[in-house]
């Protein structure tokens, strides 16, 4: 299945719905069974910015709705007690209960997939099949030193200096295995979702704890593919490998010369390897 180039527009499909005490930002594209899509948790990120290469294949056979976590796009900025995953896995949960939907897929990357996968660990009925592209979920490595260079550059993204264009631009190049999809747009784009005034204040006056869910992975029972980036500086391959073979039902997609961002640098077979995974 070939990328198709037709162009949606963001703002129409922008929509708002409480979850809990907070509003979440989402777009919706297409009808039919739902597909939930989280972003990773990189300064500027969005469900849309993550996924724009997506969208068009996946609402074509699903209702696709591209989530906003807390803390991000426009989506609210509350101050997160505890770990992010957990907070957003009760977001999201709220989220269906709004919307009406008993169960979905969810596509989630990186901390958007380990959101995901708390989900699933917390509440089983609610996820149906679950596709992960290079979360980490679990703090250690035998593959590489931990903290890994891209989940450097985020944590340092705020501090010192603050926000830069030369900063996002730096980050967005360890995304992928090919710098050159990285355009000018895009960094402008993303370093303007990040200069938000709420966002730099949460990231910098309150930072979610940290999480680690290595004795829960085998309460997966979902079943998941694992898509990772050979190339990938964001998420050693061994964390992959471990849920592979911790989760009661999974699967691994291995791509070379591909990053962080699989969705984006292969979208075309990252799109139908996915679509035929949702589709059983």
């Amino acid at each position: 299945m070939q990328t198709q180039h037709r162009e949606i527009d963001e703002a129409a499909t922008s929509h708002y719905a409480r979850a809990g005490d907070i509003r979440l930002h989402y777009n919706e594209v297409g009808s039919g069974y739902p597909v939930i899509m989280l972003h990773g948790a990189g300064p500027g990120a969005t469900s849309w910015s993550n996924f724009r290469r997506n969208v068009l294949p996946f609402s074509a056979r699903y209702r696709a709705l591209l989530v906003d976590m807390p803390q991000f796009g426009k989506s609210a900025k509350p101050v997160i007690e505890g770990g992010r995953q957990s907070y957003t896995a009760r977001a999201l949960r709220a989220f269906m209960d709004e919307l009406s939907i008993p169960k979905a897929h969810f596509v989630g990357n990186s901390m958007g997939g380990q959101a995901a996968i708390k989900l699933a660990i917390d509440a089983p009925e609610r996820v149906d099949r679950l596709v992960v592209i290079g979360s980490t979920p679990v703090s250690h490595s035998i593959f590489a030193p931990m903290p890994l260079e891209g989940i450097k550059l985020i944590a340092g993204y705020y501090k010192g200096t603050g926000p830069s264009m030369e900063k996002m631009r730096a980050l967005l190049h360890t995304l992928v295995y090919d710098a050159s999809i990285v355009t000018d747009e895009m960094v402008r784009e993303r370093y303007e979702s990040s200069i938000d005034p709420e966002i730099v204040a949460v990231n910098t006056n309150h930072p979610p704890a940290k999480e680690d869910f290595s004795n829960q992975l085998t309460k997966v029972a979902c079943p998941t593919l694992l898509v990772w980036g050979l190339e990938d500086r964001f998420g050693a391959l061994d964390i992959g490998m471990l849920m592979a073979k911790k989760f009661q039902d999974a699967r691994m997609l291995l791509l070379g010369k591909c990053g962080h961002s699989a969705q984006m640098e292969h979208a075309d077979e990252f799109n139908r390897h996915v679509l035929a995974f949702l589709q059983g």
